[in-house]
């Protein structure tokens, strides 16, 4: 069994790689007493900076000579320490990835990747926390395959963050309903048209209050669009646009008021945190990307479709298809599954058996 007493999670500023990472963190805090850490928060570099640091240099970090991997962490701008034998170092996604792996291996301590960095691979590291929609190897003793993606959602703390976030607002209906809006990427499309032919139905359903909240990749044009649809709606009981405020989250507070959850396709991320909240999740479905190559090659919106395929087939979410009937979901009184899932808590479970 591992023996840990300290863990960092680095940091590439993104919320969602953070979220994976954390939540890891914290399952191995109250499941094996391990202590966490400050955060420590990477540079992320452009241009030419990138294909130096990130994709050139970093091929040799995995060198059992901890000089290598010191040097490559100065010339990056980060400060080296010392830590502590027993240190678990966790990152989630590319950017972060090369620099868990070089305070390991600088300090002689373990590592763990959440996803697969694209440069790296999953190899270098004593541990991969995969998705199972990531290519790999079955063979490969380093790697925990989860359906989805590892969170920090932890529902009993959801009551004291929505609390925290909502104070003395009551919301008198007998439903409510929270709804995540993503945002386009290179396999997905949301468009302010898309907004207002899919999501306006939202506006005139019964005996529910509606708390809206996009995200970084929704864009100024989608929120305002969200904006156009939704203002004045006496169902709306509140509304955050994240490019309006972009350091505020709505999720977790919404979860810990919320009877029903609705979310796009596009964020895997936050269907999951939705389905470890305990709702059954109403996936909306979004336009897509779609081109001969990544079809072919496997890759694109289509990989994720065996992810959802298997947590309908659980229970966890309910795919609504694309033009959704939101008064069939919201019939109940309630949409929650009854299935324990934490996969965060599964990942820690198994680093510390391991």
């Amino acid at each position: 069994m591992a023996n840990f007493e300290h863990v960092v999670v680095l940091s590439d500023g993104i919320r969602g790689h953070y979220h994976q990472a954390v939540g890891i963190a914290n399952w191995l805090h109250k499941l094996g007493d391990v202590q966490v850490d400050p955060v420590i928060n990477v540079p992320v570099f452009q241009g030419f900076q990138t294909l130096l640091h990130m994709k050139f240099f970093v091929r040799n970090l995995e060198s059992d000579d901890p000089a290598y991997p010191r040097n490559w962490l100065r010339s990056t701008g980060v400060r080296f320490r010392k830590f502590a034998p027993g240190t678990l170092f966790i990152s989630a996604g590319g950017p972060a990835a090369p620099y868990c792996l070089a305070f390991a291996r600088a300090t002689k301590n373990k590592c763990c990747c959440i996803m697969t960095p694209s440069v790296l691979g999953t190899k270098p590291f004593d541990f991969a926390i995969i998705p199972s929609h990531d290519k790999h190897d079955p063979k490969d003793k380093n790697i925990f395959v989860t359906l989805g993606a590892p969170n920090h959602i932890c529902p009993p703390e959801l009551d004291e963050v929505s609390q925290a976030f909502f104070g003395d607002q009551q919301f008198t209906t007998p439903k409510v309903v929270g709804v995540a809006i993503g945002g386009g990427d290179s396999n997905y499309k949301i468009t302010p048209r898309w907004v207002e032919d899919v999501l306006s139905p939202l506006r005139y359903v019964d005996d529910a209050t509606i708390l809206i909240t996009t995200s970084r990749r929704s864009g100024p044009a989608v929120d305002a669009a969200v904006e156009r649809v939704f203002s004045g709606a006496p169902s709306v009981g509140r509304m955050l646009l994240m490019s309006r405020k972009p350091g505020m989250s709505l999720l977790s507070a919404m979860f810990g008021r919320a009877t029903h959850v609705l979310a796009t396709e596009d964020s895997i991320s936050i269907v999951s945190e939705a389905v470890t909240a305990g709702f059954k999740v109403g996936l909306i479905r979004v336009d897509r990307i779609t081109g001969r190559i990544k079809k072919m090659l496997g890759y694109g919106a289509q990989r994720f479709d065996a992810t959802f395929d298997e947590m309908i087939k659980r229970g966890l979410i309910q795919d609504l298809g694309d033009i959704p009937n939101f008064d069939r979901f919201l019939e109940p009184m309630e949409q929650r599954h009854i299935i324990d899932f934490s996969e965060a808590r599964r990942a820690a479970e198994w680093i510390l058996d391991h």
